[in-house]
């Protein structure tokens, strides 16, 4: 795809979700998407290699938390694998400090070309378990908005995602349409780690029937220390 072709395509399609691009963020997000598909014939970093469809399922998927986000905040993507909804939001929103997390070095490599290619500032790519990095003072409860997509059910991803919040930050949870048995699921969970959801985004990706929910989680108070437990434990044996 061409450069003025995939402008047209994400420009068009972002208006849509109320987000306009100009010409340098159209040409970072066309150097991101053309360093996932050559990265992408050496590790797997996604099994979407249509470029439209890249446009409409990576892009814009991840473009749709950007009003959840404020100017300024502080922002963790945990489990953010090729890098959304992380890396688009920072090329879109040069004024949030993005931080994102993945356990597999393979791909924190590739985003940290991504990163040096595109000259994003304040972003940086930790390898890491998120168990792990939340026993560090250095960052739990030290962010605004903590993001996920498609990493886990929610009382896992909870556990994953509270203890970094700030007490009054945020956590976007980027999930499929049918939502209602992981919700009931996960009342213990927010319970326990100091959550409550403050609302439901049901989403339509642009020209398509293509449906997403945003699950916005308010944490209200502070995470007991014990969480988030020993690496493996949430998926062992969920809150």
């Amino acid at each position: 795809m061409e450069l003025n072709e995939f402008c047209k395509e994400i420009e068009e399609k972002s208006s849509k979700i109320d987000i306009n691009l100009d010409n340098e963020i159209c040409n970072k997000l066309y150097n991101y998407m053309n360093l996932l598909l050559e990265w992408n014939e050496k590790i797997n970093l996604t099994a979407i290699t249509d470029e439209k469809e890249i446009i409409l399922k990576h892009f814009i998927d991840s473009f749709t938390i950007n009003k959840f986000i404020n100017s300024g905040d502080k922002m963790l993507d945990i489990g953010t694998g090729a890098g959304f909804p992380g890396l688009p939001i920072k090329i879109i929103r040069a004024e949030v400090d993005v931080f994102l997390m993945d356990s597999l070095n393979k791909r924190i490599n590739f985003l940290n070309e991504v990163i040096e290619s595109l000259q994003l500032k304040n972003i940086e790519a930790f390898h890491s378990r998120a168990e792990e990095m939340a026993k560090n003072n250095k960052f739990r409860e030290k962010f605004d908005v903590v993001t996920s997509r498609a990493v886990a059910k929610l009382n896992i991803l909870l556990e994953y995602m509270l203890p970094y919040t700030k007490v009054n930050g945020k956590c976007l949870c980027m999930k499929g349409p049918n939502i209602e048995e992981e919700i009931k699921e996960a009342e213990k969970a927010l319970k326990i780690l100091g959550g409550e959801i403050e609302k439901i985004e049901k989403i339509i990706l642009p020209d398509s029937n293509i449906e997403r929910k945003i699950i916005i989680i308010r944490k209200k108070s502070a995470t007991p220390l014990k969480y988030p437990r020993k690496a493996g434990m949430p998926t062992k044996e969920p809150l």
